[in-house]
């Protein structure tokens, strides 16, 4: 062995070194035996296995063992442990990939993997849930049912509606729909709470709040904006009062704080939605949400325990065990 002051200095050491990045290339590059290196290079087999080993204890061979998959179930792990979650998915998206083609593929396998074949399933709305359900794999589960848990989106809004979402499951995994025939959000509490009392939104509200499995979004609360879903009730104007209320997002129509408490707004009792205290009781809540600006919003779905699974990727994994309480909200 060869000290630091001398490795290099020598033609004898230079010589030795040589001959070692020659045996490692031919061992490690081009997959020879050792038997096959001794006879080229007119050593026994005992001598290159020595050298083989001295050029890892002097560093010039690294090997190195590992793949993407174990650091996404580190940081599922990690997020379990720090968040008392049921299940973690953290979908692995490559620079130049869009997490909205990854990430719902992950959270349709979990549901698929984690679901009864007689389960009662709900879903909200949002571009992430209607996402995750075209990527459900097709099922024979005709004992299953699937619940709408929040009305009908504005007409004039162009994202994917929770009837449609809640048939298309249906389809999916082979059971029976309960569809929610009212809007998300009507001109009057009065009318509201009339609407509640209907047998059939009344039903499909009940199947909802007692499902076993649920499928949520997340969204963001900006100066800017309160997510698509409210952009029919919502303005600027509003959305930044809001912001400064300490709103940082909402789930199931429900507007949250930063630890995932409920904030009454005045379209509260004008939403038809299951009580925000019902997905505590949900035994699996799978929350699928990804990004930067999404990142205090899932933070807070956390904290507050809104929901026990979540599948996302890897930067707002990362982002979200990194969290120390210091990060400031989306200010645009």
């Amino acid at each position: 062995m060869f000290n630091d002051d001398t490795i290099m200095a020598t033609t004898a050491s230079r010589r030795h070194i040589d001959l070692m990045l020659k045996v490692a290339r031919a061992y490690y590059l081009d997959d020879k035996t050792q038997s096959e290196i001794a006879k080229e290079i007119g050593y026994s087999r005992p001598t290159v296995s020595r050298l083989l080993k001295e050029s890892r204890e002097m560093g010039i061979v690294h090997i190195t063992i590992g793949h993407a998959l174990e650091r996404m179930r580190s940081l599922e792990e990690g997020l379990k442990r720090r968040y008392g979650l049921r299940h973690a998915r953290v979908a692995e998206v490559r620079p130049g990939e869009d997490p909205a083609l990854i990430v719902p593929r992950y959270a349709a396998s979990l549901f698929t993997e984690t679901c009864a074949p007689n389960s009662l399933v709900t879903v909200s709305n949002g571009s992430a849930v209607a996402a995750t359900v075209r990527e459900v794999p097709v099922r024979d589960w005709p004992k299953s049912n699937v619940a709408q848990m929040l009305g009908t989106l504005s007409p004039n809004n162009p994202m994917t509606d929770s009837p449609d979402i809640c048939r298309m499951l249906a389809q999916r995994i082979g059971g029976t729909f309960t569809i929610l025939p009212a809007p998300m959000i009507l001109s009057s509490p009065e009318l509201a709470h009339a609407m509640r009392k209907e047998p059939q939104i009344a039903t499909a509200l009940a199947l909802g709040g007692g499902a076993d499995v649920a499928i949520v979004g997340v969204g963001a609360v900006t100066t800017e904006r309160s997510g698509h879903i409210f952009d029919a009730y919502i303005d600027q104007r509003k959305a930044a009062e809001l912001h400064r209320q300490g709103v940082v997002g909402h789930i199931c129509g429900h507007h949250i704080d930063a630890e995932g408490r409920h904030v009454t707004t005045d379209l509260c009792e004008r939403t038809i939605s299951i009580d925000i205290d019902r997905l505590h009781r949900i035994p699996l809540v799978i929350g699928v949400a990804w990004g930067p600006v999404k990142t205090p919003a899932i933070h807070a779905c956390l904290v507050g325990r809104l929901i026990s699974a979540l599948v996302t990727d890897q930067s707002t994994a990362e982002a979200l065990l990194a969290w120390d309480g210091s990060e400031t909200r989306d200010t645009p």
